[in-house]
């Protein structure tokens, strides 16, 4: 039989992939570093000189960095094939798993042990928000311009303005501030245009709620900076503010089952989509928010070496990032009523935020914790 290297070459990375995908905790962090170990420290698919290219390519344009680094790696060893399967086969394992979840939740949500459950999850949760918002904000918010543009784009976003033109409009000024001379004009309206074409898709005129579902979860894949945790600026407004089809306590449960399960956070749409409209809605939101993501890892790929020392492209992600912040600090505002409702959870809160931020703990064994705290305190009240 003759050898075919693309062939085996393609199921090295759908293989690959798959395994990261399913073993693969604690954020996007972690997520690189193992496929740095994997492709770069034990396969040599590339040298780290291109791994980091890549890295910096992935943090300049939107969408979830770890699957389209997945999905540059899998171009480079097996071409556009590759291009599918590396991002596809990483995605696949917490798709399922959060599918699961999702499911079980709709079923066994309302008993009181799984209620308890979440009343520990919940504050643990805002632990991680809340450090990611600082984390994040250290590494952005580097200068009195980006402080005073997160300021005023935590203002805007407590006002209610939408996190669209909140994100388009950081990058904008991001450019005015940091890299004035040269504003190419003409490739700014037609990168801002697509995003803001896939907004003004999700005016109410649609009764079709699959259609809307799908067309919210590719603008958010469209626009996804920084951090896995804008989502949840976009659901907390659009979903639950504007749509009414999930609860703040939903919201919450969501971005649990994101940090519960392996791969990218961005797992939590298949958990949402389910909510709103069963199977077919946990199908066609995880199609739509990783879709953007291929079809820019196809598009920037060749312009790589150009990105990185194009300085209107690195200004304009040093303004997204400031918005990134100050959208996520917003989330934890809107969120911190439902999660702690008394001194336990306060306690739970406390207890996460010196976990992650002095012993760096995962993210999966914080929320677990979480889950336990929330079981003996449903059982300690259940003997009083």
């Amino acid at each position: 039989m003759p050898d075919h290297p693309q062939s085996r070459n393609l199921f090295e990375v759908a293989g690959l992939f798959l395994k990261l995908g399913t073993i693969s905790f604690g954020g996007p962090a972690a997520h690189i570093a193992l496929m740095e170990q994997e492709t770069v420290s034990r396969r040599r698919w590339l040298s780290r000189e291109h791994f980091l290219d890549l890295l910096a390519a992935t943090n300049l344009v939107p969408g979830p960095n770890a699957v389209e680094m997945a999905s540059h790696i899998g171009f480079l060893h097996a071409g556009w094939p590759g291009l599918l399967a590396g991002g596809v086969s990483f995605i696949l394992p917490a798709f399922f798993i959060s599918l699961a979840l999702a499911w079980a939740y709709v079923r066994f949500g309302t008993l009181p042990q799984v209620t308890a459950l979440f009343y520990g999850i919940n504050p643990a949760v805002m632990a991680i928000i809340l450090t990611a918002t600082y984390r994040l904000g250290r590494t952005a918010l580097r200068d009195w311009r980006a402080i005073a543009l997160a300021v005023a784009c935590l203002a805007a976003a407590l006002l209610g303005i939408s996190e669209v033109v909140l994100l388009l409009a950081a990058g904008v000024v991001g450019v005015l501030l940091y890299a004035p001379p040269r504003l190419p004009t003409r490739l700014q309206g037609a990168i801002f245009g697509l995003p803001a074409g896939l907004s003004a898709l999700l005016l109410p005129g649609s009764d079709d709620r699959l259609l809307r579902l799908g067309l919210f979860f590719l603008k958010v894949g469209s626009l996804l900076f920084g951090s896995g945790m804008v989502l949840f600026a976009f659901i907390q407004r659009d979903v639950v503010d504007r749509y009414g089809w999930l609860t703040q306590q939903q919201l919450l449960d969501a971005i649990a089952v994101g940090q519960m399960t392996p791969g990218p956070v961005l797992s939590s749409a298949t958990f949402i989509g389910y909510l709103v409209a069963g199977w077919p809605g946990a199908v066609v939101s995880t199609l739509a928010v990783f879709a953007p993501s291929f079809v820019i890892v196809a598009l920037v790929g060749p312009w790589i070496p150009r990105l990185r020392r194009w300085a209107a492209a690195q200004a304009f992600l040093r303004g997204v990032n400031a918005a990134v912040v100050a959208l996520i600090l917003a989330v934890a505002l809107a969120l911190f009523r439902p999660a702690v409702v008394d001194v336990w959870t306060a306690a739970i809160l406390l207890a996460g935020l010196v976990a992650l931020l002095r012993f760096r703990a995962d993210t999966m064994w914080l929320v677990l914790g979480g889950a336990v705290c929330g079981l003996i305190h449903y059982l300690v009240v259940q003997m009083v």
